[in-house]
């Protein structure tokens, strides 16, 4: 009854604002493009700067964690790979679907209620490990054509740099400005799961079956891997519980505007991300269910 208590804490309030953003979009159909572009481009770096350079973010007691992640991500890509080949599905459209969370817009609401804020930097480090490697080996998956120079030159990627040049010396703005940055920041997390919501109204029902598979297998690999992977690298606690729940996310939302820019199956990967995120409803509270107990 406790553990369901505790689940119960952390995802109502996320799918909570998740529903509310459904729900408006389904009432006001809103254009949300230039939304998502300040979001992008100027409130997520400045969390993940804050985030990473704040004084409670110690990045040598977190490297395991981080070297998991790179790891999991990678061994998802391996088995994804084999299942496209198992299903004949293309897998420029698969393996990316399955190698790449949402790490961000679902992930770091979900880890601030999980672990609380001590334990938040990690969550935001796992989320920039995952957004440089799927800026450039998941965006060269998705094209041969992809310029994965341009990728990593987004504000996103200069502010992680940033980040974990902070942790590792010290060098940091005066908390004045940090108390500002931070402020800004920490808001990009109920608007992103409003987004979310909004997003999820695109989903038909003609969407389903093609988007079966990768919804399906994105949180199924990920937790099948993240359990023996955390055991074999010796993580304990929250770090343990954060590399679970991190196999347990569905697909990146941001996988669908790689695959629109470069013309890769974008139906059928909205479909997959689309319903995987639907799906979160049933494989996060599975996914806490198995890291909180340890923690």
């Amino acid at each position: 009854m406790e553990l369901l208590l505790r689940i119960a804490q952390v995802i109502v309030p996320v799918f909570l604002i998740v529903a509310i953003g459904f729900g408006y979009a389904r009432r006001r159909q809103p254009d949300l493009r230039a939304f998502n572009r300040i979001v992008l481009d100027v409130m997520t770096p400045l969390l993940v700067y804050t985030a990473l350079a704040g004084k409670d973010f110690r990045l040598q007691e977190h490297e395991r964690l981080l070297a998991a992640g790179a790891l999991l991500i990678l061994a998802c890509g391996a088995v994804a790979w084999l299942l496209a080949r198992l299903t004949h599905t293309g897998p420029r459209s698969l393996v990316p679907v399955v190698m790449f969370n949402n790490c961000g817009n679902m992930g770091l609401p979900l880890a601030l209620l999980a672990f609380g804020p001590e334990h938040f930097g990690a969550a935001v480090a796992l989320f920039s490990v995952s957004n440089v490697l799927h800026f450039s080996l998941g965006a060269r998956i998705t094209s041969a054509d992809a310029r994965t120079r341009d990728l990593l030159l987004s504000p996103l990627m200069i502010a992680a740099a940033l980040g974990f040049a902070s942790a590792a010396s010290g060098i940091r703005p005066p908390e004045m400005l940090m108390t500002g940055m931070r402020l800004m920041g920490e808001a990009t997390l109920p608007l992103m799961l409003f987004a979310l919501g909004v997003r999820l109204t695109a989903l038909q029902p003609q969407d389903i079956p093609r988007g079966l598979l990768g919804a399906f297998a994105r949180p199924l690999v990920g937790l099948a891997l993240a359990v023996p992977l955390a055991w074999a690298l010796e993580l304990t606690g929250p770090a343990r519980a954060q590399l679970i729940l991190f196999g347990a996310l569905p697909p990146a939302v941001m996988q669908f505007l790689l695959a629109e820019r470069y013309g890769q199956e974008p139906e059928r990967v909205a479909a997959m991300i689309l319903l995987g995120n639907a799906l979160a409803l049933l494989f996060v509270p599975l996914g806490l269910a198995i890291a909180l107990p340890g923690q």
